[in-house]
């Protein structure tokens, strides 16, 4: 098989995903077609030579539907020899763009891919695309559906996590990713938004609140005790969990991922695709996979891909320099790190969605560009970046410098 290289990535700042929101007055595929302009202009890429560009979204509806990547690819001055692709798989489809992208390098039918995500959740809200999942019972009956929230309380009560420890870890994101803006840490790979004038609309992530304490989060009240309680999805989760007598309801909106908006994608090709255009790899796809795992936990995906992705590539836990896992909800990295005994100083250590925010289609490409630049900061070699996914799946890749 081919090698897969890692070139370049960018992203756009986040913005807050409501109507008063930085980003609210750029359409979907402006977002898209800002990143697929810098990593063009960066990089001098010739773009008759791009294979393809695929991009996650995970409600491509309204304007962002009709293959966004196709359109941000004619906006952003492109060869119409690009084609365009989208996918989803909820909150993975920028992490499975790239995956995606490296497959089809890998087996040699591709030798340049730009892969990521992008999703403005202000102009298109969650769950705006429907579905049977959550709204055929011949479908959520089977799945033990209830919204994520809930499911992430049911995990802290499952394994123990109390809400001091889940308000703990909100703050401590918000501390690292402040530190790290601060530091200056993202500055070479989060591409400004501009206006049509050229004036900067947004250069650094919106939703961040530095300055939160635990008596800041302690005010606030659990956001998802009433559809637990009151719309019937506490039995659910019961019935899936029999060894659950009730649930322990400790996340709100200052524990859980921010709503968004952004964009983000990486650069991914052959050695012969990299060196015709004199580029040089910063590191590459070692491997990568996807699961499904128990639907009612519905977000305990990345323990077991983490698990199937370290058997199949005969790795173990000590290869692994740095972890990078998607904070869709504090319980979720805490019972990563519990399951495997991480230690906190190795995972999200620029913070994550908590802090930043999580623009579904775009989270996957964005929190991979992350721990590749801190890899590089730290002179390390290997990282693993996964997700947890809806329904109850996760996905996982690992990437090791050259």
């Amino acid at each position: 098989m081919t090698e897969v290289f890692i070139y370049d990535h960018v992203r756009t700042p986040r913005g807050r995903g409501k109507k008063d929101g930085a980003l609210h007055e750029v359409p979907s595929v402006r977002l898209a077609a800002k990143t697929l302009e810098a990593i063009r202009d960066r990089n001098g890429l010739d773009t008759t030579t791009v294979d393809d560009i695929i991009m996650g979204c995970v409600d491509p509806v309204m304007d962002a539907g009709a293959v966004i990547p196709k359109a941000a690819a004619f906006e952003a001055g492109y060869s119409t020899r690009a084609p365009g692709m989208q996918i989803s798989r909820f909150c993975a489809s920028g992490l499975d763009a790239v995956n995606f992208g490296a497959g089809m390098i890998a087996q040699g039918a591709d030798d340049i891919v730009i892969a990521g995500g992008v999703e403005s959740m202000s102009r298109v809200g969650l769950g705006m695309s429907g579905g049977a999942w959550f709204m055929d019972p011949s479908v959520n009956f089977p799945a033990y559906f209830m919204p994520q929230g809930v499911s992430a309380d049911l995990i802290a009560t499952k394994y123990g996590f109390s809400r001091t420890d889940v308000d703990a870890y909100a703050v401590e994101s918000q501390r690292r990713a402040g530190h790290a803006w601060q530091q200056g840490w993202f500055d070479k790979s989060v591409v400004p938004v501009k206006d049509q004038n050229g004036l900067t609309i947004l250069d650094k992530d919106e939703h961040m609140r530095p300055g939160t304490d635990m008596q800041a989060l302690a005010s606030l009240n659990p956001s998802f005790q009433m559809p637990g309680e009151m719309g019937g999805f506490e039995a659910v989760g019961i019935q899936a969990h029999p060894e659950i007598e009730r649930i322990n309801y400790v996340h709100h909106a200052g524990n859980s991922s921010g709503i968004v908006d952004g964009a983000g994608v990486v650069l991914l090709g052959s050695k012969a695709g990299g060196e015709n255009m004199g580029l040089k790899p910063r590191a590459r796809i070692k491997a990568f996979a996807n699961i499904g795992s128990d639907p009612a936990l519905m977000l305990t995906g990345p323990v077991d891909v983490t698990e199937k992705l370290l058997k199949r590539t005969g790795m173990s836990l000590a290869d692994i320099d740095l972890f990078e896992l998607n904070e869709a909800f504090a319980a979720v990295v805490l019972r990563y790190m519990q399951a495997f005994d991480i230690d906190h100083a190795k995972i999200n250590v620029n913070g994550g969605a908590i802090a930043m925010g999580h623009p579904l289609g775009a989270t996957g490409a964005m929190i991979l560009g992350t721990v590749l630049d801190e890899l590089e900061r730290r002179d390390l070699n290997t990282a693993l970046v996964t997700l947890c996914i809806g329904a109850g799946m996760g996905t996982a890749t690992v990437i090791e410098r050259v």
